[in-house]
């Protein structure tokens, strides 16, 4: 017998396999078979992490195959009945801060946790035109995370980008499980690795875990489902099937503090100004389905003025609730200030009361 552990990818048939999360859950010649009855037997639902004893591959078994399962998401097996579905849960507001600074002098930190704060559980959207920024945002909430909240589990999912996006992201933020399908893979890897990172980040956020999952894109996982749904001929304008966006927005309605548990907190970036009517779409059938918006700019980016935020546009809901009293107030005065300047003006304002450390 041997020690194997992994996330679980289930199959129609009701096997299932343990994929490894730095292998980026690629089925791989090794991985360990886990049998129907197994799974039945303790209603093991996929994205799971199982711990057990397996026998070798040997003979007829041209996997190890699990013989005892010793833990499901780190719970004894005698234990699983303390594990409560994200569903049957009692879901409150983001109440604990994330800290998005990574040093005094960090203007990208200060203008977040200022501007548009995010909290365990939140459901942020950043709504960003082509070169705008996006890329280096998210890079920054994974830092800022991984450096100021170290128990946190970080998930990046990168859908149909480019590869040497995928290799950036990975040397940036090397403490993060970057998970991706590059622009050069097909359309049932997009789907499969947007289900696997979905159902892992939902299972650890049900055993107790604050898990944060980045997501770039929503657009492109939207056109990626598009492609592969079948709406039995209905499409809306655009060429976007009726059911298309139901996975991603299951994924990104997933997103939520638990109360006395776990918390799922999901920041996903979704695209705009791109030319494409169903690129659109896919922003006006998220649009309002998050509690924080962080607007980026198009303006302030062919202006080089960076981070290329929207001011006016952006913010969370229910922030006081995040932020200290005096901290607030410093949000509440700066934007009474701006609220009449354009969205440049408004930027470069905000950048230099940052640098004179008046706010």
């Amino acid at each position: 017998m041997i020690a194997v552990e992994g996330y679980l990818e289930k199959f129609q048939k009701g096997f299932g396999f343990l994929r490894q999360i730095e292998n980026n859950f690629d089925a791989l010649t090794g991985d360990t078979y886990v049998s129907p009855q197994l799974l039945k037997k303790h209603r093991i639902e996929e994205g799971s992490f199982l711990k057990g004893q397996a026998e070798p591959a040997e003979g007829k078994n041209k996997n190890p195959v699990l013989n005892k399962l010793e833990s499901v998401n780190n719970f004894p097996i005698d234990k699983l009945h303390k594990i409560v579905s994200f569903k049957d849960s009692v879901t409150i507001n983001p109440e604990d801060q994330f800290d998005l600074s990574l040093k005094d002098t960090d203007v990208i930190g200060r203008c977040l946790n200022l501007l548009s704060p995010v909290g365990r559980g939140q459901r942020g959207l950043i709504v960003s035109p082509p070169k705008a920024g996006k890329t280096t945002i998210l890079q920054h909430y994974a830092q800022a995370i991984t450096k100021n909240h170290s128990g946190t589990d970080i998930y990046v999912l990168l859908v149909d980008e480019r590869p040497e996006e995928v290799t950036d992201f990975k040397r940036s933020v090397p403490s993060a499980f970057v998970l991706s399908s590059s622009s050069d893979e097909s359309v049932e890897s997009h789907l499969r690795i947007t289900r696997l990172v979905m159902n892992s980040a939902i299972k650890s956020m049900e055993a107790g875990n604050d898990v944060v999952v980045l997501i770039d894109s929503l657009t492109r996982m939207g056109r990626a489902y598009n492609k592969k749904t079948n709406s039995n001929g209905r499409t809306l304008s655009g060429g976007l099937s009726a059911n298309a966006l139901e996975l991603p927005r299951r994924f990104f309605g997933a997103a939520r503090n638990l109360e006395n548990s776990g918390s799922l907190t999901i920041l996903a970036t979704i695209l705009v100004d791109t030319g494409s009517r169903m690129d659109e779409i896919i922003f006006q059938e998220f649009k309002g389905t998050g509690n924080m918006d962080l607007i980026l700019s198009r303006k302030c980016a062919e202006q080089r003025v960076w981070p290329a935020i929207n001011i006016n546009e952006s913010g969370t809901r229910k922030e006081h609730l995040l932020m200290t009293k005096s901290e607030l107030q410093k949000s509440m005065k700066i934007r009474q200030v701006i609220g009449s300047m354009n969205e440049v003006e408004a930027m470069r304002y905000f950048m230099q009361m940052i640098r004179a450390k008046k706010i």
